[in-house]
């Protein structure tokens, strides 16, 4: 009789000591189901084993499901980093779009500066907005001390790009980087483009006034653009 050959579950199960209920979760991570992926995702982060963490890596890059995708996020967080950050590492280089977000999403969430070196310039303007706002947003968290500065330059080159929920987040991360970022604002507030002008003046009233809210600090900077300025937003 041929010998079964054992699902990689199984093997990784044998060879960690995971029980049975491990093997199930692992297995639950790929059905049809949200709701079982979720509760799957949530076993698995409850009982945390280094076997665990290239599954997850992986069901990151395809789960179409936004909550199962933060709880796949959340029990990576709860592995060791020596085991996780390698992994994610690799995956920010992936084609896939999704993997590297979601990548980068975990990397801001478990905030080790040793995963600083994989947020190229590449990454903070890539194509895809996702990947763009979770670079930005790792970006601000792993940014080495004295360094900010810089960061910000490369930030402030995406300004004016994509619609309200893309400039938001990149709004956010600038006023997150403190006053750093104001000569680069002030530069982007003579740009040519209207755009980029626009949402720089909108992103320094924020950085002066944090309980401003964006689409007021917006359309406040429209009128001072409209009017041929570009100064400071209310000044």
């Amino acid at each position: 009789m041929a010998r079964r050959s054992l699902p990689v579950e199984e093997v990784v199960a044998v060879a960690t000591g995971q029980d049975a209920g491990a093997v199930e979760a692992l297995r639950g991570l790929e059905d049809e189901r949200s709701s079982v992926r979720l509760r799957a995702a949530l076993v698995v982060g409850s009982a945390p084993e280094a076997g665990f963490v290239g599954k997850l890596v992986e069901r990151c890059a395809v789960e179409s499901d936004f909550f199962v995708r933060d709880m796949l996020t959340w029990a990576l967080t709860r592995h060791p980093v020596s085991v996780t950050l390698p992994e994610l590492l690799r995956e920010v280089g992936s084609e896939r779009a999704q993997a590297r977000s979601q990548a980068l999403h975990t990397l801001s969430k478990i905030g080790d500066r040793r995963g600083w070196p994989a947020i190229t310039r590449a990454l903070l303007s890539d194509a895809d907005d996702e990947v763009a706002r979770s670079a930005w947003r790792a970006a601000v968290v792993l940014v080495p001390d004295g360094e900010e500065s810089e960061l910000a330059s490369v930030l402030a080159t995406q300004l004016g790009r994509g619609e309200r929920e893309t400039q938001l987040s990149l709004s956010r991360a600038l006023v997150a980087l403190g006053e750093v970022v104001e000569p680069a604002l002030r530069v982007a507030a003579t740009a040519p483009d209207a755009r980029v002008r626009t949402h720089a003046l909108a992103t320094e009233r924020l950085l002066r006034d944090p309980d401003a809210g964006f689409e007021s600090a917006i359309e406040e900077a429209k009128r001072v653009v409209a009017l041929g300025g570009s100064g400071r937003a209310g000044q």
